[in-house]
């Protein structure tokens, strides 16, 4: 399951650089004035979202480099190395308050079996876009959304994102499905905009804006109050 991750856009050069083409969810360690020396720790009902780290890059080296994973973006790194000079430059733009990099480590598990990027667009996170990717043994077991869930409250909570967006191939029905999932709202086709195993591919461009995700937010705890009641 991906969708616009930093192997498109935002990390483009430096890949090419390095070799390379409802839960609940709390932040319980930093603050929002403090993520640019290093991020805060999300948690969600069975998995942690915490700072990409170079003992990542084996686990994401695997799960990442799987075709049913990279099929509609650009090659991730082809080696363990690769994804180390790859995280190295996370930390850098993240200090540079442009870019951050959330590792996903489902419980029980020490390593990253996924990651959510998000990006600014402008000089603030009012505008900012997103991108994920998650290995495939860990499709269809809930694990997206807890991460996600997390990680958009994040977004709109401590980085005061506005508008956030995110694009995927046309032809990623996963990508796209889980895009809707979440809320976001599909705008428009970026026509043939993006080359992939030879072949230039439509991308369509989806958008959540914080009072949205907010107002889904309170209706999904009302509705598990209800339940429990």
């Amino acid at each position: 399951m991906s969708a616009s991750l930093g192997l498109i856009t935002a990390a483009r050069d430096e890949f090419l650089t390095a070799g390379f083409g409802p839960c609940t969810a709390s932040l319980i360690e930093g603050s929002s004035s403090e993520w640019t020396s290093g991020l805060p720790v999300l948690r969600g009902t069975r998995v942690t979202l915490r700072e990409i780290r170079n003992s990542d890059a084996s686990s994401l080296f695997r799960l990442l480099g799987d075709e049913q994973v990279v099929r509609f973006l650009a090659r991730p790194p082809n080696t363990e190395r690769g994804f180390e000079r790859f995280i190295a430059w996370t930390h850098q733009q993240r200090a540079s308050g442009r870019f951050l990099c959330f590792a996903v480590v489902p419980d029980g598990e020490s390593s990253a079996v996924g990651v959510f990027q998000i990006w600014r667009l402008g000089h603030t996170f009012e505008t900012a876009e997103m991108g994920f990717a998650v290995g495939a043994p860990f499709w269809g077991t809930g694990l997206f959304m807890e991460s996600a869930r997390a990680f958009l409250n994040f977004a709109f909570d401590t980085l005061n994102v506005h508008r956030l967006e995110g694009r995927a191939a046309a032809l990623n029905g996963r990508g796209n499905g889980a895009l809707r999932k979440l809320g976001a709202v599909p705008e428009f086709v970026l026509r043939k905009c993006f080359e992939c195993g030879g072949r230039h591919h439509d991308h369509i461009m989806w958008s959540i804006h914080d009072e949205d995700w907010h107002e889904a937010t309170a209706a999904a705890g009302t509705r598990n109050q209800a339940v429990r009641r």
